[in-house]
């Protein structure tokens, strides 16, 4: 009996395997689920990568390297017993320190590489303002291999962006295409020269619009994931239609390698630089001459605005184009010229791109209210550089009578500091020094009285006498000094 079952339950088996095999392929060939309108579902869609090999073929000969030459000198001991000893002799080291002579002049070459694109077929190159910065020599060297002296045309180290020549004709040229159009998510492509290998490419998608950098907050830098490496500076960010929508400028890292962050410098403020640097040898840019931080919900609430937006003025420079308009601390810029501002980078940025010596309109929230300030902008640079002169009349030149010596902050001292006080320790002696006063504190008070310039500092130490606490900003912290009397 045993015997005559076996049969049957192998029949059974194999044929439920048969059929779970069967359904399983049949699983396997079935449609993709569809919507009631036909199209394939986002869970389930099929997405092919793209295919960037006719983008580099008809893009990447328009990508160039850049290499450059800085002169550096140094001090060095000739060795007269031996003449003929050479930098990378193991005994060199030993004669420089050891053997007699006088120190001479040295010179030796430092250098370093990056990328760039060409922009017309004359032989106009883009790149990064400091892969140039400080060269004595800068070549350019094309994908067929030719290489050119480069001519710098000028070169702006705020948005980094700097313009080459070379002599040449019929150049390939990228194709430049439009930022404003680019979106986050959007596939893009990197072509340069990381490290020194020349034409590499690399992708990935755009991961963040208009970011702003520390230290930098009138270029709305791209953020992509593309590996960028040293070498990469310079180089062109291309869209899949193979145009040139940014130049790859930085990486956040903390080993000096790509770590995921790349920034890359939008295509139209590139070109409107660089048609700045043909024209004008420099760029011009307006400026307000305020201090500003973003508008959070709290700060919309207690100005008594309905969102938080705009930005929100925290100091106003002496003699700057908004001191002159009546700017003050707490107003907070709501739009320039009818366009509605963001963030206190909208300002920046909507600031410094217009140009010097305009006329603009300014809606400010002050006090409760809606007021229109008209102001004619200020030069960037031209006003920076007046305002960091030195000023003698704002300067101790001798102790006072706790020890102190000090003088005013100017407006681009002030933003320098990012400090809301006037008045900065240059040298501390006496009661000041036994207190703990020390060289370059910033004084913002004495006691619970703001101090705004060193008159005033006089006056007030006049009538509370040796019954001082000095609030002071040492190294961005807020520390009350009480200062010790005799």
């Amino acid at each position: 009996m045993m015997r005559t079952m076996r049969k049957p339950v192998l029949t059974v088996v194999i044929l439920i395997t048969l059929f779970v095999l069967g359904s399983c392929g049949k699983k396997q060939q079935s449609p993709s689920p569809v919507t009631t309108n036909g199209a394939v579902s986002a869970a389930s869609a099929v997405v092919a990568l793209p295919n960037f090999t006719v983008l580099v073929k008809k893009e990447g000969p328009a990508v160039v390297n850049i290499s450059t030459t800085q002169k550096i000198r140094r001090e060095h001991i000739p060795f007269p017993a031996f003449p003929g000893t050479k930098q990378d002799d193991p005994f060199y080291e030993f004669f420089r320190r050891f053997a007699p002579g006088e120190t001479l002049p040295h010179e030796f070459r430092s250098q370093s590489l990056g990328s760039g694109f060409i922009i017309s077929q004359d032989g106009y190159i883009l790149t990064n303002a400091h892969v140039i910065d400080n060269a004595d020599e800068v070549t350019v060297r094309l994908t067929d291999k030719r290489e050119f002296k480069a001519k710098v045309i000028g070169a702006d180290k705020r948005s980094d962006i700097a313009l080459l020549k070379i002599s040449a004709k019929d150049l390939p040229v990228a194709s430049i295409g439009d930022t404003s159009k680019l979106e986050v998510g959007e596939w893009v492509v990197a072509i340069g020269s990381p490290f020194g290998f020349t034409n590499s490419v690399s992708q990935g998608i755009v991961s963040a619009m208009g970011r702003s950098l520390p230290g930098e907050n009138t270029t709305p830098f791209i953020q992509t994931d593309v590996p960028i490496n040293p070498g990469n500076s310079g180089g062109p960010l291309f869209n899949l239609r193979g145009e040139v929508i940014g130049i790859n400028s930085q990486i956040y890292s903390r080993s000096g390698g790509y770590m995921g962050l790349s920034f890359a410098i939008p295509i139209d403020l590139a070109i409107k630089v660089k048609n700045e640097l043909l024209k004008h040898g420099t760029v011009k840019r307006g400026w307000l001459g305020v201090t500003i931080q973003d508008v959070s919900p709290e700060h919309a609430r207690s100005f008594g605005l309905t969102k938080a937006s705009g930005a929100l003025i925290t100091t106003v420079g002496k003699d700057t184009p908004a001191a002159r308009a009546s700017l003050e601390i707490g107003d907070i810029i709501l739009k320039f010229n009818g366009k509605e501002l963001t963030d206190a980078d909208d300002l920046a940025r909507t600031v410094a791109d217009a140009a010097p010596g305009s006329i603009a309109r300014f809606s400010v929230w002050r006090r409760g209210a809606a007021k229109e300030v008209v102001i004619t902008l200020g030069d960037m640079e031209t006003d920076l550089k007046t305002l960091n002169k030195p000023r003698p009349m704002d300067k101790e030149t001798a102790p006072d009578k706790i020890g102190l010596t000090m003088h005013e902050l100017n407006s681009g001292e002030r933003q320098m500091l990012r400090t809301d006080g006037y008045i900065v320790v240059d040298a501390v002696d006496g009661i000041a020094a036994e207190s703990g006063i020390q060289p370059r504190d910033i004084i913002i008070a004495i006691n619970s009285q703001p101090i705004s310039s060193i008159k005033q500092f006089r006056t007030v130490m006049a009538e509370v006498g040796m019954r001082a606490a000095l609030l002071v900003q040492r190294d961005g912290n807020m520390i009350f000094i009480p200062l010790i009397g005799k």
